[in-house]
């Protein structure tokens, strides 16, 4: 059977009145300055693009120079092509407008340019995680409001992870689906149609250094984990953390399992860990559309109104009945104490 690229897969949808013409290209031009994106990567100390940008991003954190480069290769890329109304990125505190030289589109992009940055000096996959909104009708310069929408408004989310292979995986609405950079003739090719993530799973990926500062019904549902074939849930469950999202959602897609970043002690006052618009919605979406669910421990993801362009909130996802186990012992718990 023939190999079918990325454009080819984007026209199929188009026929099938998945996605208009501009969003077709809007994921074009994304697909691109990833493939930029993945170049940089590759090059590691050769392309001079490691270490510290000696600058801090809109959350305090410390920006690698593959984070700053990263952000401008998406926010470049994506000024010209007449598909965008206005973008915004986890790197920036308010969203880029499009300039006034440029034709202007009825979508809203957010993206975090390189997720995982933290590793990469050390040559583990990290990736972009995108998300695509529409435009409110009416709205010729969106501000940050125009963008808190619920996660159920998307019209399209992926990610691209940086590893041994180039690999985007992207959702419409109607499926998840992945694609291999093909780096012999440049081109992102299908590899995976409608993913389906096992609803079972024997693995789960957190970050266990955080444990001690757990509310109880985390301790609980990860204690029976490890408590293995012994334990209550009378099968034995392996641990793998990468500490890059993409790379550990990623695992999860092409083989089943679970991601967690619960809500703790010590990030209880922000709301949680990751970034509702530019990691949970989008990655939720995608997870979704594979057949499995995704939470905050409490509720479903994507019914949040958000209330901040940087909002936090806790992320489990992945297998369909261990986040829903995990889940219910969180609504238990809040159950018992009210």
């Amino acid at each position: 059977m023939k190999p079918v690229s990325l454009i080819q897969f984007l026209i199929e949808e188009r026929r099938a009145g998945h996605i208009n013409a501009e969003l077709s290209l809007l994921i074009e031009v994304v697909a691109r300055a990833c493939k930029r994106i993945g170049v940089a990567t590759g090059k590691g100390a050769l392309g001079g693009v490691l270490g510290e940008a000696g600058t801090g991003n809109i959350q305090g954190e410390a920006q690698k120079k593959l984070d700053v480069i990263s952000n401008e290769i998406l926010l470049e890329a994506n000024a010209w092509g007449g598909h965008l109304a206005a973008c915004a990125s986890e790197e920036m505190e308010d969203p880029q407008q499009i300039p006034d030289g440029y034709p202007k589109g009825q979508h809203l992009l957010l993206f975090d340019p390189l997720d995982g940055s933290s590793n990469i000096d050390v040559n583990i996959s990290v990736g972009t995680i995108f998300s695509v909104l529409r435009c409110p009708d009416g709205v010729t310069e969106p501000k940050a409001e125009h963008f808190l929408q619920p996660g159920t408004t998307q019209l399209a989310a992926g990610y691209v992870v940086y590893g041994p292979a180039t690999v985007l995986v992207l959702t419409f609405g109607h499926g998840t689906h992945e694609f291999t950079l093909d780096r012999e003739v440049g081109s992102f090719v299908l590899s995976r149609r409608n993913i389906r993530i096992p609803e079972q799973a024997t693995e789960f990926a957190i970050n266990m250094s955080n444990q001690r500062h757990w509310q109880a019904p985390m301790q609980r549902y990860v204690g029976e984990l490890l408590a293995g074939k012994t334990g209550p849930r009378g099968k034995d469950f392996n641990m793998r953390w990468v500490a890059s999202m993409v790379a550990d959602v990623h695992r999860i897609v092409t083989r089943g399992g679970v991601f967690y970043y619960p809500l703790d002690a010590k990030i209880e006052k922000q709301g949680g860990k990751l970034r509702i618009m530019y990691e949970a919605n989008p990655m939720a979406f995608i997870v979704e559309q594979a057949g499995g669910a995704a939470t905050t421990g409490r509720r479903r993801i994507m019914e949040i109104q958000p209330t901040g362009l940087h909002q936090r909130v806790p992320v489990f996802l992945g297998s369909k009945e261990e986040v829903e186990l995990a889940t219910h012992y969180h609504l238990e718990a809040d159950g018992a104490m009210s």
